[in-house]
């Protein structure tokens, strides 16, 4: 059984049965019966599709954000974002995927010589809870696009959203198995991923899960792709144009009430700007409303299970005790619901909570340091590599830096990370390998397929 509890109050939304057996193993025949037409089909009825799951999400936009907003609190205005970004990605792929995977000729010594991108068959996601939808149609446009099939087992906590999105594709019109949603547990995971008709898996999540999914998968030597966690710095520059990094800053650390991969966690400030820089920070923290999400106006919502909130206390509280100073928030709130506090820490050190581990919530983690050099160094003092942010007012001085001297997959100036279906994203160290969205990620789940005509 699994049951959707509402962060905000603590209420029940829905219980949903787990699949038997049967039911499994006939879900997974469909699927591998669904690739042998799918995979033949054009790429241009496979974007008139795609467009009619587009269509569907903008039909749907308001229920489905608040379908996220009681499973995970997602505060509604971030919702129906969300939404909008999921109809971006299937109509970018149903646009750009026939020319992303265009054959490409190639002179050799034969008559013809080509590469050709070809499917593999069923695809499985293991979805996180914080972007529903988000993760997934992200994962899904560009596999389906390109001939593969998919399959997706979704957070516990969201089975909702697991079902509504695939009524989305079933709306949409797209055939029977060619999408399917797998309400199972961890161990029936084991069987989905040890299944021959699933011949790869991308898994958004914790580390852990990152690898405990990519072993199994190498056993079955079966392609993977893993987003993982992050501890994004963001360099502030004593030549930073402050206002600007203080909206940026406080926008991307309470995006999905903190609980985003790519939101900026801590915040590297050269002491020249630093008191200003912290007297603005947490003026601009403490105006960001939290409530229900379901409420006009709200910025944070609650966190996604009061487990996680305790967690998230539990860093902040372990900071404090070493040292770390505490200039707003730190405090649970009484009542129901898994709420948590903007929060702001400074003074944060190396040997911290805050310093090495990911915040997964509201909290953001002030670093002082000397200069530049020691700014970059503290940013990549870290097992992450999702995503980096510098500020300063010399533009070609922040893309060298960012270019050159920042260790993540994605490195912005002057602005937030961010996902983008024209951009590739993905990290490196422990943030997982591999690549999502642009032409890099369609590409990952096809045979890169030789062929040679004498």
């Amino acid at each position: 059984m699994i049951t959707a509890i509402n962060p905000a109050d603590d209420t029940t939304v829905g219980s949903y049965d787990l699949m038997s057996p049967v039911e499994l193993r006939a879900a997974l025949r469909e699927s591998g019966k669904a690739f042998e037409s799918w995979h033949r089909t054009t790429f241009a009825e496979r974007a008139d599709l795609m467009r009619a799951a587009a269509t569907e999400l903008r039909r749907q936009i308001e229920p489905l954000s608040r379908l996220m907003a009681v499973e995970m609190g997602k505060p509604l205005a971030q919702g129906r974002t969300e939404i909008e970004k999921c109809v971006w990605v299937c109509e970018y792929y149903a646009e750009h995927a026939e020319a992303f995977l265009a054959d490409e000729l190639v002179e050799t010594d034969a008559t013809r010589s080509l590469v050709a991108y070809r499917p593999l068959g069923a695809v499985l996601a293991v979805m996180p809870w914080n972007f529903p939808f988000w993760q997934l149609f992200r994962f899904a446009a560009p596999t389906l696009m390109a001939g593969n099939v998919g399959l997706l087992k979704h957070a516990s906590n969201v089975p909702g959203c697991a079902l509504a999105i695939e009524a989305v594709f079933r709306d949409a019109g797209f055939p029977a198995g060619v999408f399917r949603t797998l309400l199972i547990d961890h161990v029936q995971l084991k069987t989905v991923l040890r299944h021959d008709a699933v011949r790869a898996v991308t898994l958004t999540g914790s580390t852990a899960a990152g690898r405990s999914v990519a072993k199994q998968a190498g056993d079955r030597l079966k392609k993977s792709v893993l987003e993982l966690g992050g501890s994004d710095p963001y360099l502030v520059l004593a030549d930073a144009d402050l206002e600007l990094a203080v909206e940026t800053c406080v926008a991307s650390r309470l995006i999905n009430s903190g609980q985003s991969c790519i939101a900026a966690k801590r915040f590297i400030v050269v002491d020249a700007v630093r008191e200003e820089f912290e007297r603005r920070f947490v003026l601009r923290m403490g105006r960001a409303r939290m409530g229900n999400p379901l409420a006009q106006g709200v910025d944070v919502g609650p966190q996604a299970r009061r487990d996680l909130r305790d967690e998230l206390h539990a860093q902040v509280v372990a900071s404090i005790a070493k040292g770390a100073k505490c200039l707003l928030g730190g405090i649970v709130p009484e009542g129901p619901g898994a709420f948590y506090p903007p929060t702001v820490l400074t003074n944060v050190r190396k040997g911290m909570a805050a310093y090495s581990e990911e915040l997964f919530g509201p909290v953001a983690a002030i670093i002082p340091v000397k200069n530049e050099k020691a700014a970059i160094k503290v940013a990549n003092d870290t097992v992450f590599g999702l995503g980096a942010a510098v500020f300063t007012r010399d533009v070609a001085r922040g893309e060298r830096i960012a270019t050159e001297e920042l260790w993540a997959g994605s490195c912005f100036v002057n602005s937030l990370v961010k996902s983008d279906p024209r951009l590739p994203f993905g990290g490196v160290k422990e943030s997982g390998y591999g690549r999502e969205l642009s032409s890099h990620g369609i590409r990952e789940f096809v045979n890169v397929k030789t062929i040679y005509v004498k």
